[in-house]
């Protein structure tokens, strides 16, 4: 079948605000080169990484975190050359989108022509060869490449994962970044069956992902949430939902889980940090992948000495994770949060809703 040469696109023009991201409808499609496939964008999900990268959150000049106000913007004290996770200056245009659900329509040198036809979702993390740990061989699809937010888009063929599910393609494309930072973020705090575990941030994409994997490990799940969301995270696996507004959170985590937690999970970040670290079992662990609410914290050494505390920072997500994840969503294990969904045309809009925080789950670009 003969490809269309040019397609819709949004383009990120630059560092900044929203008025950065450029609709196109005259964009070219990529060719795949050899290792590679073409992808028929069907469905791309948001997350942070969109948001931090657009705006230069990822300068260590920035100390704030991402509010509706400041992501519609731009942090003005961000250093031009640290802007992007591994601060490293990054190419413009950018095609970012890292949660693509789609079917592979044409294959470069040395793909078996047999995948074209599949039902994808893609591996965001490109991880370079021999040491899959090295951040300098690492790269993420719609960071370091372009990513999903178009028609079309190509990654190595290793990184597109057949999935058979009757999900529908929104469903499925709230899966890739979510499931697998969270399932990184659990296996670097070596969460046990039968340990108590509270996630912050439990309403969002990697949080709601994080309760369901956690069940699945047979953990405890105590979840931090505006009280409004309680019910869905309840249904999700959750036994206590906290308000995230109580005054002392610490101490109402204590008093849910009769002591304190084995295991904190983290995205939020900011004045949270504190009370999730009071909060913590004597040898409990601390594993954190974001920090939204901001990326300065104060912290007690105290705390981290004379309780034997360990700390642990989640990115690089192994190989074979993604597989893992697509096994469960085969098996009917994992449940799609969509909260959502946005023509490309407005995903400016959808980037404005993500940053409000008001859903529970993941929002999507739908490509229909």
């Amino acid at each position: 079948m003969t490809q269309p040469t040019s397609m819709r696109a949004v383009l990120l023009m630059g560092h900044g605000g929203l008025d950065k991201l450029e609709y196109r409808e005259d964009w070219p499609v990529p060719e795949p080169a050899a290792g590679e496939v073409l992808i028929k964008v069907a469905a791309c999900g948001l997350n942070n990484t969109d948001i931090n990268t657009r705006t230069g959150w990822y300068s260590k000049a920035v100390r704030d975190g991402i509010t509706p106000s400041s992501g519609s913007t731009a942090f003005s004290d961000a250093e031009a050359d640290t802007r992007s996770w591994r601060s490293v200056a990054l190419q413009f245009p950018r095609i970012q989108g890292a949660d693509v659900a789609g079917r592979i329509v044409a294959v470069g040198d040395g793909v078996d022509t047999g995948r074209i036809g599949e039902r994808v979702i893609v591996d965001p993390w490109l991880l370079g060869p021999g040491d899959w740990f090295d951040a300098k061989k690492a790269a993420y699809f719609g960071s370091e490449c372009d990513g999903g937010f178009a028609d079309f888009t190509t990654v190595p063929a290793d990184n597109a994962i057949r999935i058979e599910s009757p999900l529908a393609d929104a469903e499925l494309a709230t899966f890739p970044c979510a499931y697998t930072t969270a399932e990184n973020l659990i296996s670097r705090a070596s969460l046990r069956p039968g340990e108590t575990v509270v996630i912050a941030g439990a309403s969002g994409g990697v949080g709601s992902a994080a309760i369901q994997l956690c069940r699945l490990r047979g953990a405890r799940v105590v979840a931090v949430a505006s009280r409004s969301k309680a019910a869905l995270l309840e249904e999700l696996g959750a036994e206590t939902v906290i308000d995230r507004a109580s005054p002392d959170l610490a101490e109402a985590i204590r008093a849910a889980t009769g002591g304190g937690v084995d295991v904190a999970l983290d995205v939020v970040g900011g004045n949270l940090f504190g009370h999730l670290i009071e909060a913590l079992r004597h040898g409990g662990r601390y594993s954190t992948s974001g920090a939204i609410a901001g990326p300065v914290v104060d912290f007690d050494l105290r705390q981290l000495i004379y309780k034997d505390l360990q700390l642990t920072g989640a990115t690089i997500v192994p190989p074979g994770t993604a597989p893992r994840l697509v096994s469960l969503i085969e098996q009917g294990l994992l449940k799609p949060i969509l909260a959502a969904q946005y023509p490309l045309s407005e995903l400016a809009a959808a980037q404005q809703a993500f940053m409000e925080k008001r859903h529970v789950g993941n929002i999507v670009v739908a490509m229909s």
